[in-house]
């Protein structure tokens, strides 16, 4: 009788007060009547669509186009939002994960019960909508040509081999072709993987379909095109996560009227509230990011309030306006409705969904009038000047100021990308070390001023003097790259933020992946296993900086806002994994003893001895057509300001790494102070157990050879 009715508690039941399944089109229908309006309204607003005087291109182009883009986002957010929710917020399966043990003996989880409902139909919507998503690119490719080239859609030879020339050669072509690779690539994973691995694998790979949007953004030329760039990146990352969130709601609402899955009822709450309390979580960091990212794209684009009159301020307001109403939806959920659901309330299921129809539809509405915000020229002109200074030409900004003394303070340009991770590092830090300290456990306090302590320096490396003097002199280039190494990356891994993680991040028991099990999973992953060992970690360190700047990836470093973040984010990540296997606290793989840490700490600093040299005796102009073009008319020439950056590697190499041994060296020695107490507390408690059957090995010994030489005698 008890085994009966623990089966019936894992059963998949409809919520009692009028859960149905015709439930999600309601849901999704008006929000689609409402993105149609919003759009259209914004678009004869703007006037984007009006006929041209001179050449027009066509109603079916000059309509067509926003109508694709518009499709093409909100395809690719309900795949990123599908493949988000069943990788970290739905169950696979309709009871929690339980223990078993492998072939091999090895500790493993496998799924009870069968795949549930809920996670199917999100693979389902990822699947179908990438297909959208797919020809929606593909249609916008075909549209944007006849936009930029000026001429009419046709079937003719000569057209065709334009767009292709266009495809191949022209960036905005190139981006268009990316996407509908990402996208296509996107869908065959929907339909392939279920593993947990596979389904976090394709929703992490969906979210590079953001990058090529925000690269052919209103970003090509204005004053800080590279922070408009970032502020669209983070903008649709946001606006994914958050839109296809909402259309993943809308869309299973009528699966969601159910109990969650667990081992006994009390931990059974109604499904819906637990998905809607973890998707709060992500939909506040995405609101945040939303409206951050929008002021700084707005600001960019706009000199003054009075700008706001003309029709992209009018939109922008509009947009703003929709997006704070969003957020307040998002506060009622939290607040009122989600504790209800969670102490078991199954009728504030109907409140819930009344909720996520109004944010659907005014979500979509926020769609529809960034399709046409995208489509309105900003009152600052985006081209470049015609008389553009080299370095305006180069580097897309003007030649900063003579480098003084008080410029390593004065002078700034934020990274609004980095700006943002440092934001959400510094946030996930403290809510981790309130949640550690709240339970009563210790965590010290230096650990978090060591990691705050790190995010400072990334920020100030990222956005400060050496971001912007970088961009024009190898020296300060490598004073950026090596703090970025091995200053910032040191002060972070003494903060330990992964052990921090653990130990804040409570366990799931549905069976789902949060951000504990995803930490667990990478930790023990073959990948991980293979570039935090001692020996790789150590030779991608040393080696990365003779492959980056021997080769052309120092110039598409330069040259590309991707490969200028790429670059800052590989450098992060090699001194950071370098720096965690020698003096880090968080958990690893494996762990090199201590005498082969400080080798390699020693062939380190000897490396970077004799590149620094070798530099700096060097008499040919590393990207000579970047840093010999600049046309400065202050400080050293080129190539004396390179042997100043040889210089600098050496330098600023040597202290760190000095650091790092002595740090070794310090926890060579506790670890050995700990493990004599270890051995002296063993010996009080056995009466020197070990000492004396030690001794008595070697009386044995002693007694063999009396008795070997009396019989040799």
């Amino acid at each position: 009788m008890n085994q009966k009715v623990a089966a019936r508690n894992h059963e998949i039941r409809p919520d009692p007060a009028g859960g149905r399944d015709g439930l999600w089109p309601l849901l999704v229908l008006p929000a689609v009547l409402a993105g149609v309006v919003a759009l259209v309204a914004a678009l004869l607003f703007s006037g984007s669509t009006a006929a041209a005087q001179l050449s027009d291109l066509g109603a079916l182009t000059r309509w067509g186009l926003p109508f694709a883009v518009a499709v093409h986002h909100i395809a690719m957010s309900a795949t990123i939002g599908a493949l988000v929710f069943a990788a970290v917020v739905l169950p696979r399966s309709i009871k929690p994960q339980r223990a078993r043990r492998t072939e091999g003996g090895k500790p493993g989880t496998t799924d009870g019960g069968g795949e549930h409902p809920a996670f199917a139909r999100a693979m389902n919507l990822a699947a179908g909508s990438a297909i959208v998503w797919t020809l929606a690119a593909a249609a916008v490719l075909v549209f944007t040509f006849s936009d930029i080239s000026g001429l009419p859609l046709s079937s003719d030879a000569a057209y065709t081999a334009a767009m292709m020339d266009y495809v191949l050669n022209i960036s905005v072509g190139q981006a268009w072709g990316w996407m509908v690779a990402i996208a296509a690539v996107t869908s065959s994973l929907a339909f392939g993987v279920r593993s947990p691995g596979g389904v976090g694998f394709a929703a992490a790979f969906s979210l590079l379909g953001v990058l090529p949007v925000s690269l052919i953004g209103h970003a090509a030329g204005g004053d800080d095109h590279w922070g408009a760039t970032n502020a669209i990146l983070l903008h649709l990352v946001g606006v994914s996560v958050w839109v296809g969130g909402i259309i993943v709601l809308a869309c299973l609402a009528d699966l969601l009227q159910t109990r969650a899955p667990g081992r006994f009822p009390g931990e059974r709450p109604v499904l819906a509230g637990v998905v809607l309390r973890r998707f709060s979580a992500l939909a506040t960091v995405a609101f945040f990011l939303v409206f951050a990212s929008g002021v700084v794209s707005a600001t960019v684009r706009m000199e003054s309030v009075a700008q706001l009159a003309t029709p992209y301020g009018g939109l922008v307001l509009a947009k703003a306006a929709l997006t704070l109403l969003l957020g307040l939806l998002g506060l009622a959920h939290r607040n009122r409705v989600i504790p209800q659901l969670e102490a078991g309330r199954m009728a504030a299921a109907a409140a819930a969904w009344r909720i996520v129809g109004v944010e659907a539809a005014v979500m979509a509405a926020v769609m529809g009038v960034a399709t046409a915000l995208a489509r309105t020229a900003p009152p600052v002109p985006e081209e470049t000047p015609p008389e553009a200074t080299p370095a305006r030409i180069l580097t897309g900004y003007d030649l900063p100021p003579e480098l003084l003394p008080s410029s390593w303070l004065t002078v700034w340009r934020i990274d609004w990308l980095w700006l943002a991770v440092v934001v959400f590092l510094a946030a996930a830090y403290l809510k981790g070390f309130a949640a550690v300290r709240r339970r009563g456990d210790a965590w010290p306090v230096l650990r978090m001023v060591s990691f705050f302590v790190g995010l400072a320096a990334l920020f100030y490396i990222t956005s400060g003097a050496p971001a912007v003097y970088g961009m024009v002199l190898f020296s300060m280039h490598m004073v950026g790259h090596m703090a970025l190494t091995m200053v910032a990356p040191f002060f972070l891994v003494l903060g330990s933020p992964v052990t921090l993680a653990l130990k804040a991040i409570p366990a799931r028991r549905d069976g789902t992946r949060g951000p504990r099990e995803w930490i667990l999973t990478l930790i023990h992953s073959g990948f991980s296993k293979v570039v935090t060992h001692p020996l790789f970690a150590a030779a991608n360190f040393a080696g990365s900086i003779i492959i980056f700047y021997n080769t052309d990836l120092f110039g598409f470093a330069l040259r590309e806002h991707v490969g200028h973040e790429l670059m800052n984010l590989h450098f992060l990540l090699t001194g950071y994994i370098f720096a965690l296997t020698m003096v880090g606290a968080d958990p690893l793989p494996r762990r090199a003893p201590y005498p082969l840490r400080l080798v390699i700490l020693l062939a380190t600093m000897s490396f970077h001895a004799f590149y620094g040299v070798s530099i700096m005796s060097s008499e040919s102009l590393m990207q000579a057509n970047w840093f010999g073009n600049m046309g400065r008319d202050w400080g050293a020439s080129a190539l004396e300001d390179q042997r100043t950056g040889a210089g600098a590697m050496w330098g600023i190499g040597e202290v760190p790494t000095l650091l790092l041994a002595l740090a070794v060296m310090v926890s060579w020695s506790r670890d050995d102070a700990r493990e004599t107490k270890r051995t002296d507390r063993a010996a009080d408690r056995d009466d020197d157990a070990e000492l004396e059957a030690y001794n008595a090995m070697f009386s044995q010994l002693k007694e063999r050879d009396r008795e070997v030489d009396r019989r040799g005698r």
